[in-house]
């Protein structure tokens, strides 16, 4: 899972081998987790995060 950014508790990256999917990111911190489709942007999943942002 090669890590594309790390920022603060963040940290963005991607598998290497998702073939059937569109292209996409996931974002974790501590226990929680999302995944973003690159194009449009949208939140694919979300375990954990609230709707407001958390610094």
């Amino acid at each position: 899972m090669p890590t594309i950014l790390r920022k603060g508790p963040y940290r963005i990256y991607f598998h290497t081998h998702e073939p059937n999917e569109p292209p996409h990111v996931h974002v974790d911190r501590n226990s929680y987790s999302a995944k973003f489709w690159l194009k449009p942007v949208s939140m694919s999943r979300n375990r954990g995060f609230s709707p407001r942002k958390e610094t």
